[in-house]
């Protein structure tokens, strides 16, 4: 194992945590650089596929993930027009046995806090933004926006596609803009009495869709509008939006939808962006993880599973690295050989996803292939040649 060199993080959100929390339970000595002066998520809800639920048990969230998320019994799809079922796709404990993890939905707030919980707070340092770094053989120096600096092993960019690493690898680059965007927030189910707080809902028009889904045990629901929109808007999902907007974008729809413009306290607008995936990821010190590696449009609801495969994938690498220098560039170049191919294939097929006429059942057959993925086991298995099922 490797334990004397130090891995830095940049970014404290669902995947530089998780990738965090997997180094430190390996006894790898990590530390984590966020630019804000608190660690704090923004945001609402968000879906844990199986193939992330299982890799967050393994890292000691069983109990509060079955505290705080709820496992939907069922997504049911109903008309647009008055709310009639359309059809309904089983969910709960089929999936559960199915794919051998919950498949969970839960707010983004709460999922960041247990991440937080699992990492000493002296390995947390807020108030760093990274403003440049500067690689060596020996090394890597960062430089932060306070004027202070580090160094570190390896450098690991977790802070999202406008990520100071990804810069540096990639260049300047055109966001890919999907033609939508989508209007989300929250509201308390109690507000909203005539959607069962079990279940996922979608309702599909003509030219819109909206997915209603349950997290915080149940109690809120979080709500995500995909419409077309002009490009232009903020490559940003926390833009501010307005209750007007919502009640204009869900005119003439059934009462259980026009039921959240009611309920709506807060609305924040979503431009669907995305990148063309990255021919190249590390170089022999540093590495990137999360949006910062592929940011990806949500029509498969796989954005922070893929970062938390990421930071586990990255984990088992890095653990299992040689000495020195040049086990680290190993440790890194296996990680971008198992993930890069996959996390392209999921952010193309994620492009696809908002493809109308597709039923639910044929929807849920596009994605059984992620659900089923054990990251983890996958690398174990590459290592000692085990390939059964």
């Amino acid at each position: 194992m490797m334990t004397t060199n130090t891995i830095a993080v940049t970014g404290a959100g669902i995947g530089g945590l998780a990738a965090a929390a997997a180094l430190h339970r390996r006894g790898i000595d990590v530390h984590v650089y966020e630019r804000g002066d608190s660690l704090r998520e923004q945001g609402v809800g968000m879906h844990l596929g199986p193939n992330g639920t299982r890799l967050l048990h393994r890292l000691g969230l069983a109990a509060e993930l079955e505290r705080v998320a709820v496992r939907p019994e069922a997504l049911e799809v109903r008309a647009f027009q008055d709310g009639s079922l359309v059809t309904r796709q089983e969910m709960g404990a089929a999936w559960e046995r199915a794919f051998g993890a919950p498949y969970l939905t839960v707010h983004r707030g709460d999922l960041h806090r247990m991440l937080a919980s699992l990492l000493p707070a002296a390995r947390v340092h807020t108030g760093r933004e990274l403003a440049a770094y500067e690689e060596s053989r020996k090394g890597v120096t960062l430089r932060f926006a306070d004027g202070t600096a580090t160094r570190a092993s390896a450098l690991v960019g977790a802070d999202g596609v406008h990520s100071v690493v990804r810069r540096s690898t990639a260049g300047d680059e055109r966001p890919v803009y999907s033609g939508n965007s989508a209007l989300r927030g929250l509201v308390d189910a109690a507000d909203v009495p005539e959607l069962d707080p079990t279940v996922m809902y979608m309702f599909a028009g003509p030219a819109a869709r909206v997915l209603v889904y349950p997290v915080s045990g149940g109690r809120r629901f979080t709500y995500v509008v995909v419409a077309p929109a002009p490009e232009g808007l903020a490559e940003s999902w926390t833009s501010a939006a307005d209750v007007a907007d919502l009640d204009a974008a869900l005119g003439g729809w059934a009462p259980q939808v026009r039921a959240l413009v009611g309920a709506a306290r807060e609305v924040r607008r979503w431009a669907l962006y995305d990148r063309v995936p990255l021919r190249r990821w590390s170089t022999a010190r540093t590495t990137l993880l999360g949006d910062a590696a592929h940011p990806m449009l949500p029509h498969h609801g796989q954005g922070a599973n893929q970062a938390v495969e990421d930071g586990v994938a990255l984990a088992v690498c890095l653990a299992e690295a040689g000495p020195g220098g040049d086990g680290i560039a190993a440790a890194l170049d296996r990680y971008e050989a198992v993930r890069r191919p996959h996390t392209t294939r999921v952010q193309l097929g994620s492009r696809d996803g908002k493809a109308p006429g597709k039923g639910v059942r044929e929807q849920a057959a596009d994605v059984s292939w992620i659900l089923a993925h054990d990251v983890e086991r996958s690398l174990y298995e590459e290592v000692s040649g085990d390939t059964a099922a």
